[in-house]
């Protein structure tokens, strides 16, 4: 059970109250989170509203930014988020086989997979030793505005998962399954 209570959508200013739904119901099966969340309204409506900004312009590509999330909550052992980013990295073309192995890199990943996998090792292990070389690299498949996306990506995240793991936000997709056993 989390460690703090739920705040409703109707307990919000009504532009707030948007964001909050779009963000439980269109980014994904968020809503305990966003929940969570709502006890401090300026958090909804510019974290969230970012997030649904940033998936609407898709101004990277959704694969990689799914694997950066996946990769990163699995360094950060948050099962919070490993669970509701599972879904959409298999409906971006990865394998529950390739899945299962990250951040070790699976046959199935390609060369851009492989180095967004290592970008996000090391943006959430050793941010400040990044080495050029994988900038070089970033720089032959991205554009600078997206390195800087993709780096906000992994950052924020980070972020997430300490969020929901501090606050133990319940997981809804398992309440969702228990409930249809």
């Amino acid at each position: 059970m989390a460690r703090v209570g739920f705040v409703p959508a109707s307990d919000l200013p009504a532009n707030v109250a948007r964001i909050y739904e779009q963000y439980a119901t269109g980014y994904g099966q968020f809503r305990n989170q966003v929940a969570v969340f709502a006890h401090v309204p300026s958090a909804v409506e510019h974290i969230m509203g970012l997030l649904l900004d940033l998936k609407r312009q898709r101004n990277l590509n959704w694969r990689y930014v799914e694997l950066a999330i996946v990769v990163t909550s699995k360094l950060n052992a948050c099962d919070y988020c490993v669970a509701h980013h599972t879904a959409p990295l298999r409906v971006e073309g990865l394998s529950e086989a390739a899945i299962e192995m990250l951040p070790a890199l699976h046959e199935e990943l390609d060369e851009v997979d492989r180095l967004v996998v290592d970008y996000t090792v090391a943006v959430t292990n050793s941010a400040q030793r990044i080495p050029e070389r994988i900038f070089d690299a970033l720089r032959a498949h991205f554009s600078e505005a997206q390195i800087v996306e993709l780096t906000l990506r992994i950052a924020l995240c980070g972020f997430f998962n300490r969020f929901n793991d501090a606050l133990q936000i319940d997981n809804e997709l398992e309440e969702a399954a228990r409930a249809a056993e």
